[in-house]
């Protein structure tokens, strides 16, 4: 009867272990391949063409272009100074880098990357965006606390759209709004890309500092990383209702979303990825917060092979006789992104 017993209970430990395993394996997120980058320089958003195989990294002074599938280098835009962002319009064969130090925008041919105009902006535009609804360019110029609305056909800014802050980070419903996520004001701004025009201000509390911003557009849900409150906030996107908040590390500076997987990221400086599941539009889920690597603040994410794209590099030790405020200093020759899957 002992032995019984005892193999009932190997049985069951066999079979509980074994599923937490299965549970592991299948939550799990890795790094499987990291590329690198010799050119030196700071960095911001990174962006994949949804018409190519091509990956676009800002970088300082220019934007690296790589194939996303080996990480082989395919070319360089130059005369991009404190690059921010990426943004394409697939349809035209052009593409757009937000250049912040320049107060302009450089366009680009997808097929050649030829450089071929660049647009006065408002200042320090950062976050770039092509909306699908209005076919326009749009950048978030944080200096001048505006909106610059690009027509891509004639390469002319054709609106200004003032908000209350520093905008950080613009997405789409596709049905003729766009949401800003207003740094400076805690508070994520709805703006009508018909009459270019702002509807609406709608609190982030208890988040604050918002920077990275994410849409769901089936559910109407927005996700907005609050850097300074280490949050994760969902919010409604019909009314501006704070459905839920998870915990997340320090220094977010992206935040994406996965509409296969259902799966949001949100990617932070102190070298962690928080991942929460959308399960639906009222529940989430928060599925794990896995190790990356310190400066792995901005995020790509690839909806057909929903591989993860997190640039960052190598650091120097700070001194410990430093003040608090000290950044570390980059490694020269150790830029690199790190590509992440399950």
């Amino acid at each position: 009867m002992k032995r019984s017993i005892g193999a009932i209970c190997l049985i069951i430990t066999l079979f509980v272990q074994s599923n937490i395993a299965t549970a592991q394996d299948t939550t799990s997120y890795h790094i499987v391949n990291t590329f690198h980058i010799a050119s030196s320089g700071k960095w911001d958003f990174i962006a994949l063409d949804p018409g190519s195989n091509k990956l676009y990294q800002s970088h300082g002074t220019q934007v690296n272009i790589l194939d996303r599938t080996t990480g082989d280098s395919l070319g360089v835009i130059l005369n991009t100074t404190g690059v921010h962002g990426i943004a394409f319009a697939d349809e035209l064969g052009k593409g757009y880098t937000s250049n912040g130090k320049l107060n302009n925008v450089t366009v680009f041919d997808l097929k050649t990357d030829s450089i071929l105009n660049q647009i006065a902006t408002g200042q320090d535009p950062d976050d770039i965006v092509y909306e699908p609804y209005s076919k326009k360019i749009i950048t978030c110029d944080a200096h001048s606390n505006d909106l610059s609305i690009i027509d891509p056909v004639t390469d002319k800014v054709i609106a200004t759209v003032p908000v209350e802050g520093n905008p950080e980070r613009v997405v789409s419903n596709d049905n003729g709004k766009i949401y800003v996520n207003i740094e400076s004001k805690n508070e994520i701004a709805v703006i009508n890309i018909k009459t270019f025009t702002v509807e609406a201000y709608w609190p982030l509390t208890p988040g604050e500092a918002p920077s990275g911003l994410a849409i769901d557009k089936k559910t109407h849900r927005l996700f907005s990383g609050c850097a300074d409150t280490k949050l994760l906030a969902i919010i409604d996107a019909d009314n501006g209702k704070l459905i839920d908040t998870f915990p997340m590390g320090a220094h977010c500076d992206a935040v994406v979303f996965d509409p296969i997987l259902q799966d949001i990221y949100a990617s932070c400086g102190d070298g962690t990825l928080t991942i929460v599941h959308e399960v639906s539009k009222d529940k989430f889920v928060a599925v794990e917060k896995i190790t990356t690597k310190k400066g792995a603040k901005t995020i790509a994410v690839d909806e057909k092979t929903h591989r993860l794209y997190l640039p960052t590099a190598d650091f120097e030790p700070i001194p410990l006789d430093s003040p608090e405020t000290t950044k570390p200093k980059m490694i020269p020759g150790t830029f690199q992104i790190l590509v992440i899957e399950k």
